[in-house]
């Protein structure tokens, strides 16, 4: 490729332009919430107080333009699976067990064919982990979507027993982060990497990959619920929009940072591929994906279980960049 290298902004989604205007609304956002709030904006999830003590967590996300890859490859039922896997991910960082699921799904025109292979996929992973799918909406929007296309959108909400919320001040200085290992590139940054392959076909089998493109492309977006119901975290970081430098970051107290070491852990070798052919820096590529660490645990050093793969430390943050990639 000729001329500059891509970026995420780019390609059509600019993450720094969101934040600005998520701080405008944050006011009125708040403004909604009463004492029963236990988290605000920010979290990977909100938490609200049951009055028999307890708090219900609850996440809303969608699975962005991975949908246009499935549309190309007429495969969509791991569509489903990204979605549930997720928001049960997000809630899950706030020490959730899932409760209910609820779907949204608008397309121009109902192919029955590709409705059904979605909710296999969501009907699978919620039963994988312990969620009901409660209901949902199904919406047919001519005008709105071309034929074809479709959208996808996932409402949960989960349960935190009283007493189990993790206080991010319990986090210092010195405490261990644990990388739990990602499927490649789960359900973010397709915009840019819809870029970066635009001219290939999905049937490709790049030698760095074993496989064709579009397999590798759609791979399903990892559960993490079973490995943070048996590591004692501290802080946990679901790295999806916004990347490991966005991400890790939201789950770290003021004061805090991270510093990472790149070399820690084995990076899936699908984002060497994207970062070769758009010639992206690596700021832009930790700020846009996972880069192979799809949770990022925050434990206590003397917490780390034997098995698990350190991936580097929390320390004092004094200014500049809260995560540093060494």
């Amino acid at each position: 490729m000729a001329g500059e290298g891509l970026s995420y902004a780019a390609a059509g989604v600019d993450i720094e332009a969101y934040e600005r205007v998520l701080e405008r609304v944050k006011p009125l956002i708040r403004a909604t919430h009463s004492e029963d709030v236990a988290l605000g904006v920010g979290p990977f999830a909100g938490l609200f107080k049951l009055p028999g003590g307890g708090h219900l967590a609850a996440s809303a996300d969608g699975v962005g333009t991975k949908i246009k890859v499935a549309i190309a490859a007429s495969s969509h039922r791991g569509i489903g699976t990204d979605l549930v896997n997720h928001c049960v991910n997000d809630i899950a960082t706030a020490g959730a067990r899932p409760l209910f699921l609820l779907d949204y799904f608008a397309t121009g025109k109902l192919d029955p064919e590709v409705f059904t292979q979605i909710i296999e996929g969501i009907t699978a992973a919620c039963r994988e982990a312990g969620c009901a799918l409660l209901g949902g909406e199904t919406a047919e929007m001519p005008g709105v979507y071309a034929l074809g296309d479709y959208d996808l959108a996932g409402f949960i909400v989960g349960m935190v027993e009283s007493g189990l919320i993790r206080d991010p001040k319990a986090i210092r200085a010195g405490d261990v982060l644990i990388g739990l290992p990602s499927s490649g590139l789960h359900t973010n940054g397709f915009s840019l990497v819809r870029k970066v392959f635009e001219d290939e076909p999905l049937s490709r089998v790049f030698p760095e990959l074993g496989r064709p493109l579009g397999e590798e492309l759609l791979e399903p977006h990892r559960s993490y619920l079973l490995e943070l119901g048996s590591i004692a975290w501290k802080g946990a970081a679901h790295i999806t929009g916004g990347g490991v430098l966005g991400n890790l970051p939201r789950c770290l107290p003021a004061g805090l940072g991270a510093r990472l070491g790149r070399r820690s852990w084995e990076e899936p070798p699908i984002f060497a591929l994207v970062q070769k052919r758009g010639r992206i820096s690596d700021d832009e590529m930790f700020g846009t994906f996972n880069m192979g660490l799809g949770m990022i645990l925050v434990v206590d050093r003397d917490e780390v279980p034997r098995s698990a793969q350190v991936v580097g430390e929390v320390v004092p943050h004094t200014g500049g960049e809260r995560v540093v990639i060494s």
